[in-house]
C-alpha cells in the first residue's frame, strides 16, 4: 500500500516538471531552439536529444530516471526488476497527471472565450439600446 502512494506522489513532481520544461513559457526560448534543433540537425541522434525537450511524454521518462535515481524507489521487486516497473509506472501516472492539467486548462481557456463573448454581446445591447433581434442568444454551448 505505501509503494502506491509513493508512487502517485512521486508522479507528481515528475508530471511537473516535465509539463514546466515542455509547455510554460520561462522555457519557451530553449523550447524553441531545441524545436528547431530536432528539425534541422543532420545526426539522428542530435535531432532526437533535441526533440526530448519538446515532448511532455519523452522528458518524462527521463525526469521520471533522474526521481529513481534520486529516491531509490522499486515497485512491487527489491531488485532491478522493480526499477523497470517502477520507470514505466511512474511515467503513466505522470502523463495521466499531464493529460488531467490540459484537459482542466482548456476548459479554462473555453470558459474564459466565453465569458469574453458573453461580455461583448453584453456590451453591445447596452451600445444600442436594447437587444437586437439579429444577435444570437446568449447560451453556453457544451
Amino acid at each position: 500500500m505505501l509503494q502506491v502512494l509513493w508512487l502517485f506522489v512521486l508522479a507528481m513532481p515528475i508530471a511537473s516538471v516535465a509539463w514546466t520544461v515542455t509547455h510554460e513559457e520561462i522555457f519557451q526560448e530553449p523550447r524553441n531552439f531545441c524545436l528547431k534543433m530536432s528539425e534541422h540537425c543532420r545526426a539522428l541522434l542530435q535531432r532526437k536529444f533535441f526533440y526530448l525537450f519538446t515532448c511532455e511524454y519523452c522528458l518524462s521518462h527521463y525526469v521520471a530516471g533522474l526521481f529513481l535515481w534520486l529516491t531509490h524507489f522499486k515497485l512491487l521487486s527489491d531488485d532491478w526488476r522493480g526499477y523497470v516497473v517502477s520507470l514505466f509506472s511512474l511515467v503513466f501516472v505522470a502523463n495521466v497527471y499531464m493529460g488531467f492539467y490540459n484537459r482542466m486548462r482548456v476548459n479554462i481557456n473555453v470558459d474564459r472565450t466565453e465569458l469574453q463573448v458573453k461580455k461583448r454581446q453584453i456590451e453591445q445591447i447596452d451600445r444600442n439600446g436594447g437587444p437586437n433581434s439579429t444577435d444570437p442568444p446568449i447560451e453556453r454551448s457544451r
